[in-house]
């Protein structure tokens, strides 16, 4: 694991939910006897956003605010002359596989892009380094999916990268000596604002291709209740806002 990886994320959990929050919790008792409001306002804050994050009702409105941009792609009206596949990290041992395989998330965008590939004929990238210090990149496990499981060719590999800044650098430098320059982007709908900032930084024109929206059958009292699957989706929201305003920062 390489050391701007471990710091990158040790970064991030300080920053989001639940450990920023439980931090500011624990800050609270240790503070109230010496400062009363201020321990109490940090304890009763903290906890209160903390169940809100874990509702699905929340958790649910804030990704749907990731992805309000987000349409699905046609491809007649939109055509482009790549398909650029984004990367989502691995399921390690996988027991069934007898190896490393893509996680869901790789995998639901994988089915995606092979989708597209079939309907337009257009050629794949597939991006994604060795953030983890694994044995062979993303992008490499992802190819051999898309090949051996989908059916479908993958014609460049893009597998230095380790964030998505560096996937839209190292994509365009691959794509640009092939005279590409206006692809699809494919990725989780609540990633592709982020994304497409990103890839559009280098000079890629970008028609978002986003899967995997946030979806609900319905919304009932129990969406008011704390669960752990809301958590994680609040933690994507709090991840996905953090980087758009710090890509618009630097921009």
């Amino acid at each position: 694991m390489s050391l701007s990886f471990f710091f990158t994320h040790f970064a991030s959990a300080l920053l989001l939910p639940p450990l920023s929050l439980l931090l500011a919790a624990l800050t609270g008792v240790f503070v109230v006897r010496r400062h009363p409001r201020i321990g109490r306002a940090l304890l009763m804050a903290s906890l209160a956003l903390l169940w809100l994050f874990c509702t699905p009702y929340l958790a649910g409105r804030a990704l749907h605010l990731l992805e309000s941009s987000a349409k699905v792609v046609d491809t007649q009206a939109q055509p482009a002359d790549a398909i650029v596949l984004l990367s989502a990290g691995t399921y390690f041992g996988a027991p069934e596989y007898g190896s490393d395989t893509l996680n869901e998330y790789g995998l639901v965008r994988a089915r995606y892009a092979a989708k597209l590939q079939r309907e337009t004929g257009k050629p794949i990238l597939v991006s994604g380094g060795k953030p983890a210090g694994k044995d062979i990149s993303d992008a490499q496990r992802m190819k051999l999916v898309l090949e051996h499981e989908f059916g479908v060719p993958v014609r460049w590999t893009e597998d230095l990268s380790g964030n998505t800044l560096e996937q839209a650098r190292f994509s365009y430098r691959i794509l640009r000596d092939a005279g590409i320059t206006r692809i699809y982007l494919v990725t989780h709908a609540w990633h592709m604002a982020r994304s497409a900032m990103a890839f559009r930084s280098p000079g890629f024109e970008v028609i978002p291709a986003p899967t995997a929206f946030t979806t609900q059958y319905e919304s009932n009292r129990l969406a008011f209740l704390p669960q752990a699957g809301a958590l994680g989706d609040s933690w994507i929201f709090m991840h996905e806002l953090i980087g758009i305003l710090w890509y618009w920062l630097q921009t």
